[in-house]
């Protein structure tokens, strides 16, 4: 499955892979308004270093949800039908990376796709695209 990964050694916190998503993931992908919803957050911790907060297509957000919205596509990477979702946000109280969004003006979330466009906006190559075997589903 395809799974963005991040080198936190790596990100000096510049926080440019963010800014990507917003302009590209927020604007165009998700139509959003509002370029502050991008699917991958950056943050600088006390001690200097960087903690990010993106979908790694665990899929155990997949087995909670009770419209069966959320499904992996050809690359592994978990998707949501808006035509399915029901907007009962099972997926974001799951989640336990805090990796879905919600927009107020929407009925369902959204979360990164692992488009890889932020991993090009990293000067430091701390992002990267990788293929990784898709996991068991956590049992709930």
């Amino acid at each position: 499955m395809r799974q963005l990964k991040i080198n936190l050694p790596k990100c000096d916190g510049g926080r440019n892979c963010e800014h990507e998503c917003e302009e590209v993931c927020a604007t165009k992908m998700f139509k959003l308004d509002d370029r502050s919803g991008a699917a991958l957050h950056i943050e600088a911790l006390a001690d200097g270093q960087s903690s990010a907060i993106l979908c790694d297509q665990c899929g155990d957000c997949v087995t909670v949800c009770p419209a069966d919205a959320l499904t992996r596509n050809k690359q592994g990477v978990v998707m949501i039908d808006k035509k399915l979702c029901v907007g009962c946000y099972m997926c974001i109280g799951f989640c336990e990376k805090g990796a879905f969004e919600r927009n107020p003006g929407w009925l369902e979330p959204y979360k990164c796709t692992a488009c890889g466009l932020c991993v090009k906006a990293c000067p430091h190559a701390a992002l990267e695209i990788v293929d990784v075997p898709v996991p068991a589903p956590r049992i709930i």
